[in-house]
């Protein structure tokens, strides 16, 4: 499902690494995110909420370099 959000992620099951890449051209990775919570994100119908109801604030991140 598209988001007006997220332009792109990807996950690293290995690692539990989600990486967002936002609309804005901001990139962030977020440690530690546990797979079901990553699938529930792809599936949610609004993904901005989600991120902010279950990822934003709960788990750690990091500000990657801007996106192309």
């Amino acid at each position: 499902m598209p988001s007006t959000v997220i332009r792109e992620m990807k996950y690293d099951a290995g690692t539990q690494d989600l990486e967002i890449a936002y609309t804005t051209g901001q990139r962030y990775r977020y440690k530690n995110v546990p797979e079901k919570i990553f699938k529930e994100l792809r599936a949610s119908l609004v993904k901005g909420r989600y991120l902010r109801h279950h990822i934003i604030g709960i788990y750690e991140y990091e500000k990657l370099n801007e996106a192309d």
